[in-house]
């Protein structure tokens, strides 16, 4: 039997059975219940945002900048494991990958990274 009509098999089955048998996830429902986990921070008012624990709501760490008036802001992602950032990663007002394929359960922060001298930023994070 092959993938495609064993699963075809098991879908009608289920259904016959009274089961409701969810549609696939699409990628703006994903993106939607990533974004909408999203945590809001201020930049400069601690050291490192976090700890945090990525969820299985995200692949991805993702930051946006929501308000203040930085035309843009540097992070990157210091995991607990290792201790040290991944790469530092320009953020503006549009969702920006800061790690990538990060496992779920894995501890980490986001550095503070250079002063905004005298500049703010609201942020959000996503994990």
């Amino acid at each position: 039997m092959t993938g495609r009509f064993a699963r075809a098999t098991l879908v009608a089955l289920l259904v016959a059975l009274g089961f409701t048998v969810p549609a696939p996830a699409s990628a703006a429902t994903a993106g939607a219940s990533c974004y909408g986990g999203a945590v809001t921070v201020h930049y400069g008012e601690v050291r490192d945002f976090g700890p945090y624990v990525t969820t299985g709501r995200c692949i991805d760490i993702n930051m946006r900048m929501t308000g203040g008036d930085a035309e843009y802001v540097v992070a990157c992602v210091k995991f607990e494991k290792t201790g040290v950032c991944n790469r530092w990663t320009h953020v503006g007002r549009s969702w920006t990958t800061i790690a990538t394929d990060v496992l779920d359960g894995t501890r980490f922060t986001v550095p503070n990274g250079v002063d905004l001298e005298g500049s703010s930023a609201t942020l959000q994070i996503a994990f």
